[in-house]
């Protein structure tokens, strides 16, 4: 691994705190390791863009698929994240996560998770799209990812473990041996400590979410911009299979003009025996896939937009008013109380739905212990490509990888700090450059990013419309590097122009990986090339980011990824 030596234009670390390890993120993968950690007797640190219980984990409606019910297996689990995969799953990663995902799941009931539970006092099981069982533990009805994080945070604040809320990663950095030395940090607002600052940890974990805030209409909250992925890139580190993001196949459907997040309607909906139908009523799943509004997402939102070109429409409908008021006030209460916000009654009428950005199947490339290409630099959930996903996540299985994997990369870190004797010193790290290196977009141009990415590489592509979205992006970067002349001066660094530069980062590479794979596989779409091929991309692409900014992308020999070191 070699470092790019690229850092954001921002000022220098004002002050700086020691740790053994930094947890940048607190959905379920983040505060998970963070208390793993701790509990291994490591001095943790957490970090989080805005308040602990404010990523995308609050936000899971469906729940955590774990085999768990009378007659599930983890060898049947195994099979249904396979096929949703389409191919691109690496075996060992999704064995894993099938045969420690149960005891993990206990694990979690154990920190304090309460699972809704039927009249024996048994978790009570749902399916969703892709599984052919009853396997999905839910809370709440639909507010599975809110229990979780409430569980999770209450057991970070009873153990008193160090956190850092309002505060927006920035570089990494490493020691004169290249070895991870910590993270840049801007802490937003009042509190402990403001402006940018620095912790200086041997071990990172990266635990930042997702970036579907790359696209005009996401199911991503705000802060979902991909710092996660741009940080590791410019920090040297390999990352795998951007261009498979599953677009949600029910987003309640707000205007065609609707940008930033907007409300999920889960899949557990269908799992509960809603259909999708036309403006006609007409079910245009049946047909088109053994479980017809049950089949995988990608499947699901293709059918969907297809439906949507022949009929001329802006979106299609799901119809569960056959459930009644009761079992939407008890079962899905969460999504009964945001369509009605929105002026629609599901109770009465159907909920009118098109697909939405919703979750990135790529991102900085692990393996089966977190460990990414950089040393010292770990990662899990969503901003990982662990393989488990392949070319499209099998429905909640991403809160299982979260859980798996945090629990894995935390023993790892814990073992390099006994190896390495229990006082392991804080690493030096290389003296922090005030000259920038990396551009910054300006705050206006983020919106140019995501419209771009909406037309050019959502759900339908083709090399036109990738090659347009390419040009335009490039027009962007060339245009912010224009402005960086030898004196320095770009934009001026702030929370806005960082994010708007990191969805940049994350958009090239996305668009890159999708205009190179010529076949369509998973969620991955491509109208000029409409079949699957294995013989030429049964593969991942890995992309690494250059010196000079550009970016450097090689393909797998297979669907299972090399070593990381």
């Amino acid at each position: 691994m070699t470092s790019t030596g690229i850092r954001l234009h921002a000022p220098a670390p004002g002050w700086s705190i020691p740790a053994d390890v930094v947890v940048v993120g607190s959905g379920v993968a983040g505060l998970t390791a963070a208390l793993r950690c701790e509990a291994a007797g490591l001095t943790t640190v957490v970090v989080t863009k805005a308040r602990l219980d404010d990523g995308s984990t609050r936000w899971a409606q469906g729940g955590i698929a774990a085999a768990l019910g009378d007659g599930d297996t983890p060898e049947q689990h195994r099979d249904d994240t396979l096929v949703a995969g389409a191919g691109l799953c690496d075996e060992d990663a999704v064995r894993l996560l099938v045969t420690e995902g149960p005891d993990a799941v206990r694990r979690l009931i154990a920190t304090g998770a309460r699972f809704d539970t039927d009249d024996a006092g048994s978790i009570e099981l749902t399916r969703e799209g892709g599984h052919h069982r009853r396997r999905i533990a839910h809370a709440g009805g639909d507010a599975t990812g809110a229990e979780i994080s409430r569980a999770l945070v209450d057991a970070v604040r009873a153990r008193g473990l160090r956190t850092i809320e309002n505060a927006l990663v920035l570089d990494l950095l490493t020691d004169a041996e290249g070895r991870t030395a910590g993270v840049t940090l801007h802490v937003m607002g009042e509190g402990q400590h403001d402006g940018v600052g620095a912790v200086h940890a041997p071990a990172v974990v990266l635990a930042t979410g997702g970036m579907g805030q790359v696209f005009s209409a996401t199911t991503n909250p705000s802060v979902s911009t991909g710092d996660g992925v741009a940080l590791a890139l410019r920090a040297g580190a390999e990352v795998s299979d951007l261009e498979f993001v599953q677009f949600h196949p029910t987003v309640l459907f707000l205007g065609p003009d609707a940008e930033g997040q907007q409300p999920l309607v889960s899949e557990a909906v269908r799992g509960e025996g809603a259909h999708l139908v036309d403006a006609d009523g007409v079910r245009f799943m049946v047909g088109q896939h053994e479980l017809a509004e049950l089949a995988p997402r990608d499947i699901v939102a293709k059918g969907i937009t297809r439906r949507m070109q022949e009929v001329g429409a802006e979106h299609m409908y799901l119809d569960a008013r056959h459930f009644g008021a009761h079992m939407w006030e008890h079962r899905f209460p969460t999504i009964l109380a945001a369509c009605r916000a929105h002026g629609i009654d599901p109770v009465t009428e159907p909920i009118p739905v098109a697909p939405a950005a919703h979750y990135a199947s790529g991102g900085v490339r692990t393996d089966d212990r977190g460990r990414s290409t950089v040393p010292g630099l770990y990662a899990c959930g969503e901003v990982a490509c662990s393989g488990v996903h392949g070319a499209n996540r099998l429905a909640s299985n991403s809160l299982l990888e979260g859980l798996v994997y945090a629990e894995r990369l935390a023993a790892d870190i814990a073992a390099e700090h006994t190896a390495n004797g229990a006082h392991t010193r804080v690493p030096a790290p290389v003296p922090h450059s005030g000259t920038p290196t990396h551009p910054l977009l300006a705050p206006e141009d983020r919106l140019a990013v995501q419209r771009i990415m909406t037309e050019g590489a959502g759900v339908l592509r083709s090399a036109g419309s990738l090659e347009r979205a390419a040009r335009r992006l490039a027009e962007l970067h060339i245009r912010a590097s224009d402005a960086l002349d030898g004196e320095g001066k770009t934009a001026e660094p702030g929370v806005d122009t960082w994010e708007a530069t990191n969805l940049l980062d994350v958009a090239r590479v996305l668009v890159a990986a999708a205009a190179l794979r010529e076949e369509t596989r998973g969620c991955h779409w491509r109208e000029d090339h409409a079949d699957r091929d294995d013989v030429h991309w049964r593969r991942h692409l890995v992309v690494t980011l250059r010196a000079d900014r550009s970016l450097a992308v090689r393909t797998t020999e297979s669907a299972d990824f090399p070593p990381t070191r």
